[in-house]
């Protein structure tokens, strides 16, 4: 039961990425890092490091996704801003997976979060005007 639920909710994933705007695929990835990053911190408490170990690879993916989705021609100080932004969130999330440091996930929780909420404020007629290029 539980495979054909995590298979159903791959496909609905990809399908909703398939058709999704710029905008909503960074948003989708903001909430994605959330999420990671919460199994992490949950993965650390429990002392499972193997399952913490794939759970920050998947963040730092993530983090580096939306660094990669950055327009530096175009936005120039805010793509610069926000990808030395993103390279501080690696490094603390690496710091946490040497030394199984809570608080360095929730460092980077709470500055995701912070993006999240700025970017969900983004009003519908500016998604085209942003730091992050075009992706898809």
């Amino acid at each position: 039961m539980r495979g054909s639920l995590q298979s159903y909710r791959k496909v609905s994933l990809e399908s909703e990425i398939a058709v999704a705007s710029p905008h909503r695929i960074i948003q989708m990835m903001f909430a994605g890092l959330l999420e990671r990053l919460a199994q992490s911190r949950y993965a650390i408490e429990q002392r499972d490091f193997a399952k913490k170990g794939l759970l920050i690879g998947k963040s730092l993916g993530i983090i580096a996704g939306l660094n990669s989705c950055l327009n530096m021609e175009a936005e120039g100080s805010v793509a610069y801003n926000l990808s030395n932004l993103y390279d501080f969130m690696l490094r603390r999330i690496s710091e946490a997976n040497l030394n199984n440091d809570v608080k360095a996930i929730d460092d980077v929780s709470d500055i995701v979060r912070t993006l999240k909420e700025s970017w969900d404020a983004i009003p519908a007629d500016k998604h085209n005007i942003s730091a992050h290029s075009e992706a898809g």
